[in-house]
């Protein structure tokens, strides 16, 4: 991401030639080349106001004659870039350059980019790159070189952009030059922004697709022209980006649209070309740093919940999610086959949904995830984990598709519970109730007959793959809601706040079992006798033989004398 401040250190060449490295820092300032040189220049500060990049720039000269070996390790432990200046005209001040790398890549205790510099050019006829590029070529850590010279102040001014850029738009992520080919974590992070700029998931971006995600910048590069974002490109400039694709490859463009090959053939380009800020204001804009890692800030926006309040997610952000779940619904059936889950998700660093997820939503007759079920799922992550949701959302580009500063606007805080109840009234659109009950009472049947499975289907579930949570829409008063079911496991002594923390409890026993009914006494007498939290009881397998309850009161007298539970017959 930007730096707040850039500290560029100039080196002197390991011998007593002078190279003219000071010279360099004072003709930058005075805009002329001074009579008399100190030994050192004082540090100078370039305000931000006057750089491209709008970012203070500190440069710190270093001289032997004056500095320890530890001062220099400590400017080096701070600098941003490291410029290592030459003189052309001195073919022992070049050989010693590869000396003084080895020396700086020692010292450095983190990556620094290293500027190499041939000051001096005015003195020669020739270039020194013919000497300097296979030095260039051995040491990754190194951005570029420069040609320049102090006195007649040629490329003074680049000299320092460059330097700069280096630390601002670093190449060594993106690219190799020893293979010339993008390195496969750049290939990796382009990738996912080219899928999701596919709107249509066709494989293709069109000039809708382009214009909309302005990915303008990067033809206007390719184009030689003014980089400019959030105005359409004009066709024929599309046409112009889409004509370099196909003179440089065949299946670069489809369909008269980018291909993903097209599309990363043209960042390829543009970084060979010097031009990599380019791809650089790409990544960031879709969330990635300097290492090509999704940031912490990105992935994770700022979001506070007061208590007693729940996250749902709000009108935009369904909308969203249905234009993902249409976009990869390839064949239109409502459903989507793990084939299609997996291209969804081909976005995200792994797959962030289980086979649990199967049997926590509504799926198909072949156990696809549907539409409703798609929706639940993510209603459910928003609910129990808000965090994992930004974090879901970050990997889908929520924020670009929809043009807000985070993925935060997606979700909606609940107003406060007690609220709710003293005004008897509530916005909320989602409900949880946990279920408990003693072991074998039906229980995990019951989650699962909410998600309109038979027993012949419940009997089909792995173990392993069994989940605690059933999660599907219902309708109160003629508005739709979600209702979540969360299964409690039977542990009368130890029910945690978050078995308690629910808006309605259901205690479930089984008919058959005599001493089934006896947990649900106990468990509702001890924690929800006094509590506001209404609570049902569910008599299960109402199929089978009911039993004599060994309990003093039978379950329906139990939900007259206590008033709060209600009372439901239930069968598969």
């Amino acid at each position: 991401m930007k730096k707040e401040n850039i500290k560029i250190k100039t080196k002197l060449n390991i011998n007593k030639t002078k190279v003219g490295k000071t010279s360099l820092i004072m003709s930058l300032v005075s805009e002329e080349f001074p009579d008399e040189v100190p030994l050192r220049a004082e540090e100078i500060t370039i305000p931000a106001d006057v750089t491209p990049e709008r970012v203070p720039t500190h440069i710190v000269d270093y001289s032997e004659a004056q500095q320890s070996d530890e001062q220099l390790y400590q400017e080096i432990s701070k600098a941003n870039v490291i410029c290592i200046v030459y003189s052309v005209n001195n073919k022992k001040s070049i050989e010693k350059v590869s000396l003084l790398l080895n020396v700086l890549i020692l010292l450095s205790c983190h990556r620094v980019p290293l500027i190499l510099v041939g000051n001096k050019s005015d003195l020669v006829e020739h270039s020194s790159m013919e000497t300097i590029l296979p030095i260039m070529n051995q040491y990754s850590e190194i951005e570029t070189c420069v040609e320049c010279s102090a006195k007649n102040l040629k490329n003074i001014s680049e000299l320092f952009y460059y330097a700069q850029k280096a630390v601002l738009h670093p190449t060594g992520p993106l690219y190799s030059p020893e293979e010339k080919e993008m390195k496969p974590s750049c290939i990796k992070a382009l990738t996912r922004i080219f899928k999701i700029s596919d709107l249509d998931n066709d494989g293709i971006l069109n000039d809708n697709e382009l214009n909309f995600f302005q990915v303008r910048a990067v033809f206007f590069s390719c184009l030689h022209t003014q980089t400019c974002f959030n105005i359409p490109l004009a066709p024929q400039a599309l046409e112009d980006v889409k004509n370099v694709v196909r003179k440089n490859m065949s299946d670069g463009v489809k369909d008269n649209g980018l291909t993903l090959k097209g599309f990363l053939f043209l960042h390829t380009l543009f970084i060979q070309r010097g031009r990599h800020e380019t791809t650089w204001t790409v990544l960031r804009r879709f969330g990635y740093d300097d290492d090509l890692e999704l940031t912490q800030e990105y992935l994770f926006p700022l979001f506070k919940i007061p208590p007693d309040c729940t996250t749902e997610l709000n009108h935009n952000a369904y909308l969203f999610l249905q234009s993902v779940f249409d976009k990869y619904d390839k064949d239109r059936d409502c459903a989507l086959s793990p084939d299609e889950l997996k291209d969804l998700f081909k976005v995200f660093p792994y797959m962030p949904w289980g086979p649990d997820v199967n049997n926590t939503v509504c799926t198909n007759e072949q156990g696809w995830i549907t539409y409703q079920g798609y929706l639940s799922q993510w209603t459910l992550t928003t609910y129990l984990d808000v965090q994992r949701c930004l974090e879901y959302l970050g990997y889908l580009g929520y924020s670009i598709i929809q043009e807000q500063e985070s993925q935060a606007a997606a979700i909606t805080i609940t107003r406060n519970k007690r609220i709710d109840l003293q005004k008897k009234q509530t916005q909320r659109g989602v409900f949880r109730c946990n279920v408990l009950g003693a072991r074998g009472s039906g229980k995990s049947g019951f989650l699962q007959a909410f998600l309109g499975r038979n027993l012949a289907r419940q009997k089909r579930i792995r173990e392993d793959r069994k989940s605690y949570y059933a999660i599907s829409t219902t309708y109160v008063y003629g508005q739709e809601k979600y209702l979540l079911l969360h299964e409690v496991l039977p542990d009368f002594e130890f029910l945690s706040e978050a078995d308690l923390a629910c808006d309605v409890v259901c205690l479930v026993y089984d008919i058959s079992n005599p001493r089934s009914f006896e947990y649900c006494a106990k468990v509702y007498k001890k924690h929800f006798l006094d509590s506001k939290t209404p609570c049902v009881i569910i008599a299960a397998k109402s199929d089978l033989h009911e039993a004599r309850q060994y309990y003093s009161l039978s379950p329906l007298d139990f939900c007259r004398k206590h008033k709060n539970p209600s009372f439901y017959v239930f069968h598969l």
